[in-house]
């Protein structure tokens, strides 16, 4: 869906057609984000982002506090649009979803055809765009997808597949976030042809595991199939030191880093959890687990690390030295809704 909460808020109140709509906090609050209309958009401003700073970038953007239910009737609706073609649907959000059409309900035998149908359907039944991605695997579909946006389509062939990658900026990449993409600029990667210059043992090297997926989707190779139900009860990450450590201002940097992963996989993931736990294991291998569940999901990376440092202080790290340490939140309860709240509510 093109510019989705922010499209709904138009549609349903015409006064705000045409105009810089921004769906999150208001801008004297600690809020961020959630959604924006095209309009705003051309100003700098994107999801995720300060309430604050969108305000100072376009003073004359109209706020507009989120109204969750009106966005999670429309998901509804078109998802049923989309079951009429196919049960394999994997969501990625309440807007966006992979549909494997390869054997479809309407006996089609043209993803596009299937794909232009689908955006005519959702527009009236909803009067909103909707944009697709038609390709042969998830990689490409997806990026496709944000290739023509709003109200757009874009196929690639197999035949358009390796022209179409090379010359894919980096940060286009879906998989590749900020942080990637600035260390492969750094690295003087800024296209898919350069990416695909590295093997697999150079890309591994750079990036970890992580580094065989960029080696494969570059080639135009990815075999992940469309799965229709994907529940996860937990986040979480841990690391192993080279050397065990005893400092627990250390300790709480590792911590804090861990943290940090932690969030932007919820983030990404449109979750929220109410459970904190911390995983420590000695320097003689005994591993103990310390939790807290909470009455609201955690927001942040701070609120993380708030829980963290108190359990941290329950266990015997520091009097005893250390090998690993993990951060994992859990207990997600209406994953999508209360994600949406902490994004656009946080004062």
């Amino acid at each position: 869906m093109d510019a989705f909460f922010a499209a709904v808020e138009q549609r349903d109140n015409p006064a705000l057609k045409g105009k810089p709509v921004i769906v999150g906090g208001p801008p004297n609050s600690r809020g961020v984000v959630a959604a924006c209309s095209y309009e705003a958009r051309k100003f700098g401003i994107h999801s995720a982002m300060p309430s604050s700073k969108a305000y100072r970038l376009c003073p004359q953007a109209v706020f507009v506090k989120g109204r969750f239910p009106a966005y999670r009737e429309v998901s509804e609706q078109i998802r049923e649009i989309f079951l009429d073609y196919t049960d394999l649907v994997e969501p990625l959000s309440l807007d966006e979803a992979f549909l494997d059409v390869t054997e479809n309900k309407k006996g089609m035998r043209s993803a596009s055809r299937i794909a232009a149908e689908i955006r005519k359907r959702i527009f009236e039944k909803t009067r909103l765009t909707a944009s697709a991605g038609v390709s042969y695997n998830k990689f490409l579909a997806k990026v496709a997808t944000d290739f023509k946006k709003p109200d757009g389509m874009t196929v690639i062939t197999p035949e358009l597949a390796c022209a179409f990658i090379e010359s894919l900026p980096i940060g286009k990449f879906y998989g590749i976030g900020k942080v990637t993409e600035k260390k492969m600029l750094e690295l003087g990667i800024n296209c898919g042809a350069e990416l695909k210059k590295l093997s697999k043992v150079e890309l591994v090297g750079l990036f970890g595991k992580t580094g065989e997926f960029y080696y494969n989707i570059v080639r135009g190779n990815d075999d992940r199939p469309v799965t229709p139900e994907h529940e996860s009860h937990s986040l979480g990450t841990e690391t192993t030191f080279q050397k065990d450590i005893d400092d627990r201002n250390e300790m709480l940097e590792v911590l804090e880093k861990l943290a940090a992963r932690v969030d932007k996989e919820l983030r990404e993931e449109g979750l929220a959890g109410r459970t904190v736990t911390l995983k420590v294991k000695y320097s003689d291998f005994v591993q103990i687990t310390r939790s807290v569940t909470l009455q609201r999901p955690v927001e942040d990376v701070e609120d993380i690390m708030e829980q963290v440092r108190l359990l941290l202080e329950k266990t015997d790290a520091g009097e005893r030295k250390v090998r690993l340490l993990g951060v994992t939140v859990s207990g997600f309860s209406s994953e999508v809704q209360i994600f949406y709240e902490q994004l656009c509510f946080k004062f």
